[in-house]
């Protein structure tokens, strides 16, 4: 059996550090995906708001916020730009006006279907088969929750 090291109370390694194993495979992972977004004439956060509105399409930019974990003075200027480019609008909720509401345009729809075959190619480039990759992305999504529940506690 493989024994797995983990350091602690050393002087760490870069291969030691998980930080920097997900910090290194995010760069990985968009460089792959630089192609198409370059294609697209896109941003990886401003893909993540077309996926996002993809599932569910008139959202407010609060709850895109939070589900792609980004307060709203982030998310502001990129929806800005996103609706300048032509992906999406923005308008104030006629029923709360302090609220704004964010929805796909037609380019935002065909940007987003454009693609689904190249994610497809990401399973693919990754090595791993369907059920390891599911399996990798429950694991790192579990992660996130929990150190999200830790860095809320620390506040």
């Amino acid at each position: 059996m493989e024994k797995h090291h983990v350091a602690t109370g050393e002087a760490a390694k870069l291969d030691d550090i998980l930080c920097f194993a997900i910090y290194s495979t995010n760069l990985a992972v968009n460089r792959v995906y630089k192609p198409l977004l370059d294609k697209l004439g896109l941003t990886y956060p401003q893909f993540l708001v077309l996926v996002a509105l993809y599932k569910q399409d008139d959202q407010t930019v609060g709850d895109l916020g939070t589900q792609l974990f980004l307060d709203s003075s982030t998310l502001t200027p990129l929806l800005k730009r996103m609706e300048s480019a032509g992906y999406l609008t923005r308008q104030r909720d006629p029923a709360d006006e302090r609220q704004v509401r964010i929805r796909l345009t037609r380019r935002g729809r065909s940007a987003r279907e454009k693609s689904v075959g190249f994610l497809d190619g990401l399973v693919s480039s990754s090595g791993l088969d369907s059920a390891a990759y599911v399996q990798l992305r429950e694991e790192l999504t579990k992660l996130r929750d929990n150190l999200f529940k830790v860095a809320r506690t620390n506040r």
